[in-house]
């Protein structure tokens, strides 16, 4: 059976910053490949794709994960001729959306304007691309800027032109560079007629071409032109573009075969795959081989080399809840080498990662990380050695303050002296509180695995913190000052200022490894299960007060009538499932029947909030497949009446 013709990589895409749909991009990219290729229609900040225009100013070698985030490495490649243009805004041209294809594996479009057809697929660290142009006129394939400043120059012996850039958005990244090798099939590039226009900073290229049908190759490097070229020799080789196409088409097959389903109809299937699909991009590869084949990276920390693996493209703040469950069961090998990436981090640069682009983002709080270690130790993922450094990292950013707010846990020292995080010293005390509690759970968790009880000990100890900031008055977690004091004005509906992207509604339930104990709370099980009643029938209201501006996550919220229950953002995500957590299974399957059919669709407008690197998607894989893990860290499923009629994961049934 073939996947891939249900899959719609633009499902999402019509997003805009005042109201997400998914907030992606349609990615034609290998699996978790380190480059992504994408039309650019209209730079307009980092929402530089809409899937209703007919216009475009070039396909865009991007890295991007997020609009909120942006950019790095980025190039735009553009077919012209006639009146030739140093930017994107000068070159764009319209397009048919009846005659372009986007696919994972397979793109291509035509352009009025060169009367050309772009055709490209992937490779992990490049492209094949072949270029029809249909008439005679003197034509080129221009690279234009996008981010940062630009270089380029031709090497006439090997047809091929070798670019710079070191733009990059919001992370930081010492001495950062992306290199891009284009080689031109024999014969193809006119090295006399091409040439660099511009000045410095906004400097493109123009390479002559000899032919009306054009074949190059791409490759990337964060390390050399030459590591670049490398890329070509060691992913392209001599094979042809359908060759290539065909090894592409065949690597997003195997990955979108693990699971299989027999859907109840065709906007399940079409909706499950497409979601399948957005699973298997994120985190990115960021490394690559030298001469003696083993894996080296370069590092943002100090801009040097090192060797091994790394990821990036990755908040762990979001993918921890669903991604890295998913991946137990669908990429366990990958997850493994995904490990040994991030813990590459701590070796280079001192901290665990928490949220990355090319370099670190002061993007999400806490250090959500922990869970993912937890959670690939308790499934039997990574090697001692690994776990064994990782938790080193995890004891490091547990116990220490970073001056960069970029790495670690904002608070830990006063988490650690009061037993929560004081609200008038930092912004979103009460979910830095949950979130560092359960944290050191994990490290508990990881530290019984591998035999360090004192560890274990000390730090189990700390994993009951959070009811230190429950009010029994009102049934929320709430915010406390030194002196343990909260404030007199409280309303629920109040997003932000203690609370990370929500309100005490979306985030008062944030104790994954603890639902007996956050039951007690509230005086038992019954009494959980009503106050959850009451968070779903709740009008969808909400308080600007906390951001002093309304942000799209209250939007999203309040355009549904899902109550409090706000599906479009992670906090609500494991809402439902404590239900069944709590012996009411029947109101679980209630609740994800309703969110899967009605917020969900394989459509541009498909999510009910931001997508946020597959985690949105996984959410929704492990909901019609009537399983969800409540607590990564624990090897525990909340299992409940599935939406599909049959599943295999890796050809073993899933018991439905």
């Amino acid at each position: 059976m073939k996947y891939l013709p249900y899959v719609n990589i633009k499902m999402g895409t019509k997003s805009h910053p005042r109201r997400s749909f998914g907030n992606t991009l349609p990615l034609t990219q290998l699996p978790f490949g380190m480059a992504a290729f994408c039309l650019q229609t209209e730079v307009k900040r980092a929402w530089f794709y809409q899937p209703d225009h007919e216009f475009a100013e070039g396909v865009r070698l991007t890295h991007q994960f997020s609009p909120w985030v942006g950019d790095y490495g980025a190039f735009l490649l553009m077919p012209q001729n006639d009146c030739v243009a140093a930017t994107g805004d000068g070159a764009w041209s319209g397009i048919r959306r009846a005659d372009t294809v986007e696919m994972p594996h397979y793109f291509k479009t035509h352009f009025l304007r060169s009367n050309c057809t772009f055709e490209l697929t992937p490779t992990d660290r490049g492209a094949a691309i072949r270029l029809t142009f249909g008439d005679d006129r003197p034509s080129y394939l221009s690279m234009l800027p996008v981010l940062g400043t630009y270089t380029y120059r031709i090497d006439p012996a090997t047809s091929t032109i070798y670019g710079v850039t070191d733009g990059h958005a919001l992370s930081y990244a010492e001495n950062f560079h992306a290199y891009i090798a284009v080689r031109f099939s024999d014969n193809a590039l006119d090295t006399q007629r091409s040439y660099v226009q511009g000045e410095q900073g906004s400097t493109c290229i123009h390479a002559a071409v000899n032919a009306r049908v054009v074949e190059a190759r791409i490759g990337i490097s964060y390390i050399s032109e030459a590591m670049a070229s490398t890329a070509i020799d060691r992913e392209c080789g001599a094979l042809s573009f359908d060759e290539l196409r065909a090894r592409a088409e065949a690597s997003w097959e195997e990955k979108l075969s693990r699971v299989e389903i027999e859907a109840v109809d065709d906007i399940q299937m079409r909706t499950f795959y497409s979601c399948l699909y957005r699973t298997f991009l994120f985190p990115r590869k960021a490394y690559e081989f030298d001469e003696q084949d083993l894996p080296v990276h370069y590092s943002p920390y100090d801009g040097s080399v090192r060797s091994g693996v790394r990821y990036t493209d990755n908040c762990f703040w979001d993918t921890y809840r669903t991604l890295f469950p998913l991946f137990t069961l669908t990429a366990r090998a990958e997850f493994a080498e995904m490990l040994e990436g991030f813990v590459a981090d701590y070796r280079d640069g001192g901290w665990l990662p928490r949220c990355t682009s090319m370099g670190a983002v002061d993007c999400m709080p806490s250090t959500l990380i922990d869970a993912v270690i937890a959670e690939a130790a308790a499934n039997g993922i990574g090697s001692r050695e690994v776990l064994e450094t990782a938790l080193e990292g995890m004891l490091y950013h547990a116990t220490r303050v970073a001056e960069d707010p970029r790495y670690g846990r904002n608070g830990a020292i006063s988490f650690r002296k009061y037993g929560y995080v004081p609200r008038n010293e930092h912004r979103e005390s009460v979910n830095l509180t949950q979130d560092f509690a359960y944290g050191d759970w994990c490290i508990a968790t990881v530290a019984e695995m591998l035999g360090q009880k004192d560890v274990a000990e000390e730090y189990i100890s700390h994993a009951s913190y959070y009811k230190n900031i429950f009010d029994s008055t009102t049934g929320f977690m709430r915010g406390k000052d030194e002196q343990g004091t909260m404030s007199e004005e409280f309303d629920p509906c109040v997003w932000g200022g203690e609370y990370t992207e929500g309100s005490a509604w979306q985030n008062s339930f944030a104790v994954p490894h603890d639902i007996e104990g956050l039951a007690e709370l509230h005086g038992g099980r019954e009494a959980l299960i009503a106050k959850l009643d009451e968070l779903f029938t709740t009008p969808p209201r909400y308080r600007v007060m906390g951001y002093g501006f309304e942000i799209h996550e209250m939007t999203e919220m309040a355009l549904v009538d899902f109550g409090q229950m706000a599906i479009s953002n992670q906090p609500s995500f494991h809402l439902p499932f404590l239900y069944a957590a709590l012996g009411a299974p029947e109101k679980t399957e209630y609740w994800v029947k309703k969110l899967t059919e009605e917020a969900f669709a394989p459509t541009v407008d498909g999510f009910p909030g931001d997508e946020d690197t597959g985690t949105t998607s996984a959410w929704y894989i492990l909901s019609v497949l009537g399983m969800y893990r409540l607590c990564p860290g624990k090897r525990e499923w909340v299992t409940f009446k599935p939406t599909v009629k049959r599943a295999k994961i890796l050809g073993r049934n899933i018991k439905i």
